[in-house]
């Protein structure tokens, strides 16, 4: 039985061999600084795996390597924003915008009459003609088209929407001030 060197008093006497290994491959002294670094904290908090009677430098340079090669990866995804300056552009408009829209369209339609509910799921949701809609709902077409324009007409005053203004089509005047400054503000 061979007695081995304690694998975290040996881990120091490779410094030197991995920090040249890692100028080699980054081809930069900082880079290289900070990838022996990770490294060191990966052997580290893995010396539990590594098997004293193999070659600790090798097993060093590949967590080396496989680091490298990592990180080489992720960051050709990443594009150089250095200023901020593309990031400034990015504007999202808010998520809550739309849920909030949908509960009062909920609150809105559930005012409604059952016969202009029923003519808006028929023609507006399910997407039937006119004539479709009339045999469901055993009626003449002209009677579908009448109680749609006014279920039509009614949700829209329940909602107070001006006539054509579609509920879910854009944003609020405020959503959209506050968006367009921060677009001005970016450029």
């Amino acid at each position: 039985m061979t007695d081995h060197p304690d694998p975290r008093a040996d881990l120091a006497n490779h410094l030197r061999p991995l920090r040249a290994f890692a100028i080699s491959l980054t081809r930069n002294v900082a880079a290289a600084d900070d990838l022996v670094q990770e490294t060191v904290l990966k052997a580290w908090s893995n010396l539990d795996k590594f098997d004293p009677a193999t070659n600790m430098q090798a097993w060093l340079f590949t967590i080396l390597r496989n680091t490298f090669y990592s990180t080489l990866r992720k960051t050709r995804r990443e594009v150089a924003d250095p200023e901020g300056i593309h990031a400034q552009t990015l504007v999202t408009a808010p998520a809550h915008d739309g849920k909030l829209a949908m509960n009062d369209f909920e609150r809105a339609f559930d005012q409604l009459s059952p016969e202009h509910r029923e003519v808006l799921v028929l023609v507006g949701a399910s997407g039937f003609s006119c004539e479709e809609a009339a045999e469901t709902m055993g009626v003449a077409v002209g009677t579908v088209k009448s109680r749609a324009s006014r279920a039509r007409k009614r949700l829209a005053e329940l909602l107070g929407l001006a006539e054509g203004e579609s509920m879910f089509g854009g944003r609020d005047g405020g959503t959209s001030a506050v968006i367009s400054r921060s677009i001005s503000a970016a450029a």
